[in-house]
């Protein structure tokens, strides 16, 4: 059965510009509006982990990359409303989360630190084992070390899924086709093409459309450009 899925950098719940008020909210009901069968999302404040669900209809997996610094997630949304356009995740910390349809099962589920010491902000790469599926990893690279994480990434959902089984690695790469060697290697490892910008969803083992990149206009909201990242989709099986 075709399945849809997306990916989508919330960018802390942040219009372009950004705003004094947040629209993460608005954001995650309009990416699962039409219910898709998964959806990862990045940048998401960790206060808005316990939202998710009652947002989008849909089951939540979540993992905390960068900690709230106040170890308080709710007293950094406090704080963080006062000027959601200043503070982004300064207090709040961030999270990956995958949105999984009611309709779907996913027995295992696993995180991994992709960060090393040294390496600035903390990084995760999150996979579930989705029955009918196969392994789905949701990740968030650094810009200046997007390559070896992502290698990082991609040796992490190889152990996890079963020989031969089908594996849908989404999420904000920082790096762009044509920019170093990693999409070579992704494309010799069996990977499906990648859209042309950096947040990608690559699939293998199963056959996928193309991905397609929200035009602007579907991603304005009250004449509000919502995230500096386009949701990127493509369709499964």
């Amino acid at each position: 059965m075709p399945l849809l899925v997306r990916t989508w950098n919330l960018f802390h719940g942040n219009a372009v510009p950004p705003q004094r008020r947040a629209y993460l909210e608005q954001m995650v009901r309009l990416v699962t509006a039409d219910a898709p069968g998964v959806v990862c999302l990045q940048e998401v404040p960790v206060w808005a982990l316990d939202r998710l669900a009652a947002w989008s209809g849909m089951q939540v997996f979540g993992a905390v990359a960068a900690r709230p610094r106040l170890r308080s997630a709710r007293l950094g949304q406090v704080l963080t409303d006062l000027n959601h356009g200043l503070l982004r995740s300064a207090v709040t910390g961030q999270a990956n989360a995958i949105l999984l349809s009611p309709e779907l099962a996913a027995p295992e589920r696993w995180w991994s630190l992709l960060s090393k010491p040294g390496e600035g902000e903390r990084r995760v790469c999150q996979a579930l084992r989705v029955e009918t599926l196969g392994v789905v990893g949701n990740v968030h690279v650094t810009t200046e070390l997007a390559e070896a994480q992502l290698r990082r990434a991609l040796d992490l959902v190889e152990l996890y899924a079963h020989p031969g089984a089908p594996i849908v690695l989404a999420g904000d790469l920082n790096i762009r086709p044509g920019e170093g060697t990693v999409y070579d290697e992704l494309a010799a490892r069996g990977f499906s093409e990648p859209a042309p910008e950096i947040d990608q969803i690559l699939v293998r083992g199963v056959p996928s459309t193309p991905p397609g990149i929200w035009p602007e206009e579907r991603r304005r909201v009250d004449g509000r450009l919502l995230s500096d990242h386009a949701p990127v989709e493509l369709t499964v099986g």
